[in-house]
């Protein structure tokens, strides 16, 4: 059974910037340390890399697909010159209130996997916000969370949404989650 490392996009792999969009190559950069750790995540150990990402609104007027493709492309080019391809992209355009079964930390974008012959147990969910923590519970896998450390009321949301026995991994090092994952395959 394969084992799959889902992650995030904003906020995870490029800088995540206020207004919370990356529609411009201007507002492309890459999280520090990203792409020569996940490169070598790559090489080193047995994972299907997957892209999962809400977009809000992506396709509206107030996120029109001509302002995101040019960056997300650019991004994936990056990526793929350091050897990191992902098996997919999954996009969810819904808005938060919109409650899309699609939308993280719901599952439906993720059927194929869940139905398929994959060792979700032993795969990982990486992020910068509790809703990916949330997403690694919902689908059977680990969580690592891309964070400074959690306040009190994230502390609290941990404990009421029992994500404390999936979260296993709080940094805001790529560095890091290269050890820790290292250590898991060993």
């Amino acid at each position: 059974m394969k084992k799959l490392l889902i992650i995030d996009r904003d906020g995870t792999i490029i800088v995540e910037p206020p207004d919370e969009q990356i529609d411009s190559l201007e507002k492309l950069s890459f999280i520090d340390g990203v792409l020569a750790n996940l490169s070598q995540i790559d090489k080193d150990f047995d994972y299907e890399l997957l892209m999962v990402t809400n977009q809000d609104g992506l396709g509206t007027d107030s996120f029109p697909e001509d302002n995101f493709w040019p960056a997300h492309n650019v991004m994936l080019d990056k990526l793929k010159e350091r050897g990191i391809i992902f098996k997919e992209v999954l996009i969810d355009r819904s808005f938060e209130k919109d409650n899309a079964p699609t939308r993280k930390p719901r599952t439906g974008l993720m059927k194929p996997y869940i139905e398929g012959d994959y060792d979700l147990k032993n795969s990982f969910v990486i992020g910068d916000r509790l809703t990916d923590i949330e997403f690694a519970k919902n689908l059977g896998c680990c969580g690592i969370w891309i964070k400074d450390g959690p306040s009190e009321e994230e502390r609290q949301a941990i404990d009421d949404k029992e994500l404390g026995s999936v979260l296993v991994l709080t940094t805001t090092s790529w560095e890091h989650i290269y050890r820790f994952l290292a250590q898991s395959n060993s």
